[in-house]
């Protein structure tokens, strides 16, 4: 009978420590948290995709954290993160590695279309140039105080060597900067500068100071390839869309999510209108969506 009892005790114990033990929370597509690494020339966009869709799903915490490109394609393959987004897919040996590593294929796809925007100083008579132009200044040919977000593993300064140079290194007139933020504070603070970076960065500011530094510099017009001998673009949603100015970029994510967990939930976000405005509010192009303004006429 002193046996049954100390039993009986033992198991309401037990029953009372459960009841207190406080409900491990599960990860969603709109709750949990999780770490993404985003290419930094992107952050300005992705800081406001961010937060529209926490603002939504309060139970969702997302910590972006932005750095190079090759830090970001690092954190994927050491697991320090499931989803990147940065301004590339997966080569076919990249994929090939994870499909072994993990046992399924990470998903990958276009969110966007983004430029890459060749900044000079309001004071600058010089705002025009050719593809040749600017791969003169890159490399050093011509005399020019040219910065760019760092000189190794950025996406900007890959795309400027794989398209602009075309293999051939940057000069040593070629200023490497901390960031993208420091490439357009460089520029507004130096007169005869010319700076490239993501076009996102020249986005509307709801912060006075940063308004303040992006009014001190202008997008350079730089000569259409594909157009009409002599016509210039600016890097807009519709010379994007239409193949007038040259220096376009495409937005990925690559995601090592076999479930639907928060990295798929913030993906679906991005790819369905709201996310779609809102890369189309920051310069962007929308790659899933497109917006047509339509005429119509209200009846009397």
């Amino acid at each position: 009978m002193k046996i049954l009892s100390i039993l009986f005790l033992v198991v309401i114990v037990a029953g009372c420590n459960n009841s207190t033990k406080p409900v491990e929370k599960q990860e969603t597509a709109v709750s949990g948290t999780i770490n993404i690494s985003v290419d930094e020339s992107f952050q300005p966009v992705i800081s406001e995709q961010l937060k529209v869709f926490l603002s939504s799903y309060p139970k969702a915490n997302i910590k972006a954290n932005y750095k190079s490109e090759a830090d970001c394609l690092r954190d994927l393959q050491s697991d320090s993160t499931r989803l990147v987004i940065i301004s590339r897919g997966l080569n076919d040996e990249e994929l090939g590695y994870y499909r072994s590593k993990l046992e399924f294929k990470p998903l990958y796809d276009l969110l966007a279309y983004d430029a890459i925007a060749v900044i000079v100083n309001r004071s600058n008579t010089d705002s025009s140039f050719t593809l040749a132009d600017l791969k003169d200044m890159l490399s050093g040919k011509r005399n020019a105080n040219v910065v760019v977000d760092g000189k190794n593993a950025t996406s900007t300064v890959r795309y400027l060597i794989d398209s602009v140079l075309r293999g051939t290194p940057l000069g040593k007139n070629v200023t490497a900067a901390y960031n993208s933020e420091d490439v357009v504070k460089y520029v507004a603070n130096n007169a005869g500068s010319v700076g490239f970076v993501g076009v996102s960065w020249l986005s509307e500011t709801d912060d006075p100071q940063k308004a303040a530094i992006i009014s001190k510099v202008r997008m350079a017009l730089i000569e259409c390839q594909d157009c009409e001998e002599g016509l210039y673009a600016r890097p807009s949603q519709e010379t994007i869309m239409q193949g007038q100015y040259p220096l376009v970029r495409g937005l990925h994510y690559i995601l090592k999510e076999n479930w639907s967990g928060l990295g798929t939930g913030f993906i679906n976000f991005m790819t369905i209108e709201r996310g779609q405005l809102i890369f189309r509010r920051s310069y962007l192009v929308p790659g899933k969506m497109q917006f047509k303004r339509r005429k119509t006429r209200i009846p009397a």
